[in-house]
């Protein structure tokens, strides 16, 4: 009834949805040990009682496996019971013992046996079922008249739920009588049909009943006449076993196992099928997992008590991928939310949801993710681009797609020299021997005027948009490469003008410093200098040595200006970050490259115009 309540519940399966019911013996073959006239014809009689259980006259005829209309096989028990009310089978006279068998292609739902006998129901039979083909057996219930004195075991005529039961083994009616068995009878009625427990109960691939005892019609004889002779053989007329297919809650049709070729029966037009045809995104011959990109949950069968369908949630892999696998790790890891892992990752995709480019590609932000170009090859200059410590290969930054350069080695694609540098090779670019520019190619200086003109700056540093960014880790004599200019924005000429001019921007601390090297740390840059001189300092403790300059500009504007060159020495007038406790530089700070002449002009500013 539970099955039956959720096949009707919602016929497009949107909730929990069973298949079509029906007699799982039409259209399979059921075996007997034996049938009457296999070894020759028998004679037979048998015996019915009327109102008041007197013995009405026999009826005899002959048995035989040699004529159709004579023979009673065991597919007779399967045919129709309406349009062929009448046909039976019968087992050997001598045939103390007799099993039927029902073995079916697959797995299914068994849920009631219903058995009409046309002899006298056996005093003694067990109905047992198996889940492994026909390996292991277990009984799902011992009919005898007498429990206690036959299997040793309780009578639920008595006891409530015991394993026995007397109610289907008297003889009477000597024709006609039934057995019936409920597979989800107390106790476990009430379970969810597609429950762990349920479906130890339901689940078949095998059933058979063995009877054990056989008994004549012990009617009253209709007159002073002698009790008739007793008539004993097995004959039953239908054997019909209802169940379904096997689909866990996910399904509402069933079509044929592969290789299944139904059997023929008079009167029989539909069989039940045993492969389902799944729908909550699952998958499998019973709807037991989740189909290939829909492993985001662990699969669970659908609850057969609320109507909860249960579906299986697709995996996140961004159009990359075309199956993905359940990860308890990852499951437990999420916090219960998220435990699908892409398989094998597409179009240069990585990560547990193809969310990221691979080594060697970066992420093309004018695609959308999902397209199948999103991720392009890097396209670094093989002898301007460093290799980083990750791999003897080189791999540009995942998100821009800027190549790491070698010391004194500018452009996206570590092309040419930095400006102050010159000689593109191998082990990249020299500093220019002279305080400006020179000629990239020979290293001849350009020009000796000592104003200092700005023209270079590095692309806008990305937010992190791939996850698969690595850490850059610039070593020192990387140096300035970690800049990456690439000569699209051009800083304004400094100039030491008016001295109120100066003083009005309230510098908080000017010094004399020597570059050492510049490091990109992905969110921000930091430029290690040597501090040779302080000439004015405010609330932090300047002192001379090591320190670290920190350049607003590069991921607020942009740009490096002012450009800070490795290996020269500068005049820096720049604010302090009590909070951080750092020097900031940016686009109002006073930075050129330092000259004596410089530095005695600036201190006089400070003492006279400043204070």
């Amino acid at each position: 009834a539970g099955v039956r309540g959720v096949a009707a519940a919602s016929s497009p399966c949107e909730k929990a949805c069973n298949p079509r019911m029906g007699n799982l013996a039409h259209g399979r073959a059921l075996r007997t040990d034996t049938a009457c006239g296999r070894r020759g014809a028998e004679r037979f009689c048998s015996y019915s009682e009327d109102a008041q259980r007197r013995c009405r006259s026999p009826r005899c005829g002959r048995c035989s496996g040699d004529h159709p209309g004579l023979s009673h096989p065991p597919a007779a028990m399967a045919d129709s019971p309406f349009r062929l009310p009448r046909t039976w089978w019968q087992a050997a006279q001598d045939a103390l013992q007799e099993t039927i068998r029902l073995d079916l292609e697959t797995a299914f739902y068994f849920t009631h046996l219903i058995m009409v006998f046309k002899s006298p129901r056996p005093a003694a039979m067990v109905l047992e079922r198996s889940q492994d083909f026909g390996e292991t057996w277990k009984p799902y219930k011992y009919f005898a008249a007498n429990c206690s004195a036959t299997f040793g075991l309780e009578d639920d005529v008595r006891q409530r739920g015991a394993i026995c039961t007397s109610r289907y083994s008297s003889p009477f009616p000597c024709t006609g009588g039934e057995v019936i068995f409920r597979a989800l009878s107390p106790p476990y009625s009430a379970e969810d049909p597609y429950s762990a427990e349920a479906q130890a109960q339901l689940r078949i691939t095998n059933l058979r009943v063995r009877l054990l005892r056989r008994q004549g019609c012990p009617c009253l004889p209709p007159g002073p006449a002698p009790q008739p002779p007793a008539a004993l053989h097995y004959a039953i007329y239908d054997f019909i076993v209802k169940g379904s297919c096997f689909c866990n809650g996910h399904a509402d049709h069933c079509s044929p196992v592969a290789g299944f070729r139904p059997v023929k029966a008079a009167g029989v037009f539909q069989v039940v099928h045993g492969k389902c045809m799944c729908k909550h995104n699952t998958a499998g011959p019973h709807c037991q997992h989740c189909a290939p990109l829909y492993n985001d949950q662990p699969w669970q069968a659908a609850d057969g008590k609320t109507g909860a369908p249960k579906e299986c949630q697709s995996c996140k892999c961004n159009g990359h991928a075309d199956t993905c696998h359940f990860d308890m790790d990852a499951w437990l890891a999420s916090g219960n939310r998220s435990g699908g892992v892409c398989d094998n990752c597409q179009h240069n995709t990585e990560g547990q949801h193809c969310q990221h480019c691979k080594l060697g590609f970066y992420r093309d932000l004018r695609r959308p993710f999902s397209a199948p170009d999103a991720c392009k090859p890097c396209s670094c200059h093989p002898v301007g681009s460093a290799v980083l410590p990750l791999g003897p290969r080189t791999f540009c930054d995942p998100s821009t797609g800027d190549c790491p350069c070698k010391p004194g080695v500018a452009g996206p694609r570590c092309d040419h020299c930095l400006p102050g540098y010159w000689g593109f090779g191998a082990y990249g670019c020299r500093p220019c021997p002279c305080a400006r520019s020179c000629d990239p190619l020979t290293g001849d200086c350009l020009s000796s005027s000592s104003d200092v003109t700005w023209h270079n700056e590095a692309p806008p540093f990305q937010a992190v948009l791939n996850e698969s960014e690595p850490t850059w880790g610039w070593e020192d004599e990387q140096g300035f490469s970690a800049l990456r200019h690439s000569g699209k924005c051009e800083c304004k000429e400094q100039v030491l003008g008016n001295p109120k001019v100066f003083c009005g921007m309230k510098y908080t601390y000017v010094i004399k410093t020597k570059i050492l090297s510049a490091h990109d740390k992905g969110s921000h840059a930091e430029v290690s200098v040597k501090i040779k001189k302080v000439l004015k300092s405010t609330k932090l403790k300047i002192l001379r040595g090591k320190r670290t300059l920190y350049p607003e500009s590069w991921t607020n504007r942009g740009c490096t200006c002012p450009i800070l060159n490795p290996g020269l020495e500068y005049l820096v007038a720049g604010h302090e970050d009590v909070r951080t406790g750092r020097l900031i530089v940016n686009m109002k700070s006073f930075v050129h490259q330092w000259k004596s002449a410089l530095g005695r002009k600036v201190l006089e500013i400070l003492k006279r115009d400043c204070n």
